[in-house]
């Protein structure tokens, strides 16, 4: 016993130790995927002006006891929603945000167009079966001409986004641009051929896309897709000026539609929180003050556009608010720490 005692001592004391360290480890992970959910939290919740529903589902997952999970790429097209049904799903009338701003998209995806002394540009098109009537015979509602239509901007390589810029493109010939990384994954995707537009421009990071009197500023911030586009766009509200952020995506993605986009969660979640990080700098730096959704339930942005009607002259814009920005931009990036912070817990 004497032989063997004080390396057994060795041993407890060394598995004790551990034992202890993974407990602290477990602890602190825990603590820290509490802390980044109660600062987004906290940024979720303003009185007249919250997004709770963004905290709900960005954040879900870091809820929720089992934590996310690898998924399985299942090579399927992409179910679309809402399906093709009827037009009360998926209609909604087109509105102005500002002088030089509309919005064309539906209940549930954006569709942006800027217009400009030489033209418009889109930032992103919808579906493909709603792309006529939202954006052709929504441009027309406004009294402007979608034959003008020179750039479509695709924020990422998601169904909701480029389903729509096929028919864009054989009807009036804009440029379509997507990022290198995005364009790739189109390539590869089991989505419809025919829904799928002809590689043309290819966005860079700080890329300047300019026609007539307005020029929009590209990023590419990877984690929603692999080359995930954000846009700044200068707006104009009578004598005031203002800076729109386009944020490319919302919830971290490894991948779709038979296509891995990152090795793992934990890479996902780590490049998309990077992202973030570094587009609120840059909208920071920039001066931006207003949030262009994605998707308009998540910040109440029809609700925004039907406050407009009611506007009196030279009140506030409902869509104007760099404190918004900035919350929207920190909950996508707390809520995505959490689940980092789950998973390597």
């Amino acid at each position: 016993m004497k032989r063997y005692g004080a390396p057994l001592i060795c041993i407890v004391l060394f598995f004790a130790t551990w034992i202890a360290i993974d407990a602290n480890a477990q602890t602190s992970g825990k603590a820290g995927v509490q802390s980044h959910l109660a600062a987004a939290k906290a940024a979720a919740y303003e009185p007249g002006n919250d997004l709770t529903v963004l905290y709900d589902a960005v954040c879900a997952p870091a809820l929720s006891d089992g934590g996310p999970k690898e998924p399985n790429i299942q090579a399927v097209p992409e179910t679309r929603a809402p399906q093709v049904g009827p037009r009360s799903e998926w209609h909604t009338e087109p509105g102005k945000a500002f002088d030089n701003l509309y919005y064309i998209g539906s209940p549930f995806q954006s569709t942006w167009a800027v217009t400009t002394s030489e033209g418009i540009i889109l930032i992103d098109s919808g579906y493909d079966y709603s792309a006529k009537e939202l954006i052709t015979d929504g441009l027309k509602k406004l009294h402007l001409d979608p034959a003008q239509i020179k750039y479509v901007i695709l924020t990422h390589v998601h169904g909701d986004r480029f389903y729509g810029a096929k028919y864009l493109q054989d009807t009036y010939h804009p440029h379509i641009i997507m990022s290198e990384a995005d364009w790739n994954v189109m390539a590869k995707t089991n989505d419809p051929s025919e829904l799928k537009s002809k590689k043309d421009m290819v966005a860079t990071d700080g890329m300047k896309v300019t026609l007539g009197d307005t020029t929009l500023t590209l990023y590419i911030t990877p984690g929603h897709t692999p080359g995930t586009v954000s846009v700044l766009v200068p707006l104009k509200d009578g004598n005031e000026r203002h800076v729109g952020a386009v944020w490319g995506g919302i919830n971290p993605d490894v991948g779709r539609y038979g296509v891995r986009y990152f090795p793992s969660m934990a890479e996902t979640f780590k490049t998309w929180s990077a992202s973030a990080t570094r587009f609120q700098n840059i909208a920071a730096k920039a001066n931006a003050d207003v949030y262009l959704t994605l998707h308009p339930f998540y910040d109440k942005a029809l609700d925004k556009l039907h406050a407009l009607k009611f506007r009196k002259p030279g009140g506030p814009n409902p869509f104007v608010s760099k404190d918004n920005l900035n919350r929207f931009l920190t909950i996508i990036r707390e809520c995505t720490e959490a689940q980092l912070s789950r998973i390597t817990s």
